[in-house]
């Protein structure tokens, strides 16, 4: 029997958190996730059964959006055994494959061609206790050309929040080895007070906005 992913939605849009924010892609996201962070955007994916579908009906629904990047997303993906194996044959199909990843689950068996997009939970999204440090570890001693296939996001709601983000980089030097991207929970933080902070640190870091809620109702689904 075919191995079967639950699948909430597969749909095309524009890339709009990493570093490949802009570019259209092809949305995987599957259902499923056992944390609560508080700034979900995408709660019913958690709470929706979703769709079983076979690898290979995923990989033709992919393919028919014609866009050679694909995410694969959440809910939580890799809480679904059966996503290792879909990652591994979208990259063999030729695909740039994205997991954008809570950051609670370690991401060793994950494919190295595969670009991580790992977030990490700050203090007020309520989860920031459960961050699986191993994944910034793993990043950091990583040979040079797979640090490349790392980058960590943190959203950020509050200047404690920020304070926060800045002694976890500095503990582990993140941002001297690996992208790290800066942005504010919509509506909870304006990018003008962030950006002044990054600024007034001298902080390596990159800021960016959620840019499909700039574009798009912030609420709306298959964006």
């Amino acid at each position: 029997m075919s191995e079967t992913v639950l699948i909430n939605e597969i749909f095309r849009s524009i890339q709009g958190e990493s570093t490949f924010a802009g570019t259209p892609c092809t949305f995987i996201r599957l259902s499923g996730c056992d944390s609560a962070c508080r700034w979900c955007d995408t709660r019913y994916a958690s709470v929706e059964n979703g769709t079983a579908m076979t690898l290979s009906e995923i990989e033709r629904r992919a393919d028919g959006f014609r866009t050679s990047l694909v995410e694969i997303t959440g809910g939580e993906p890799l809480q679904q055994e059966p996503v290792y194996a879909l990652m591994q044959q979208l990259c063999d199909k030729g695909h740039t494959v994205l997991l954008e990843t809570g950051g609670f689950l370690p991401v060793d068996r994950v494919d190295p061609r595969v670009h991580k997009i790992i977030d990490l939970k700050a203090p007020s999204s309520g989860e920031s206790g459960r961050i699986c440090t191993s994944n910034i570890e793993l990043a950091v001693s990583a040979a040079e050309p797979l640090k490349k296939s790392f980058e960590f996001k943190l959203l950020l709601a509050s200047r404690e929040d920020y304070d926060w983000a800045v002694d976890l980089l500095n503990r582990y030097r993140l941002n001297q080895h690996c992208t790290v991207l800066m942005g504010t929970v919509f509506n909870k933080l304006h990018p003008a007070e962030l950006a002044a902070w990054i600024l007034e640190d001298n902080l390596n870091v990159r800021l960016q906005l959620q840019l499909h809620k700039y574009i798009w109702p912030p609420d709306m689904r298959g964006v």
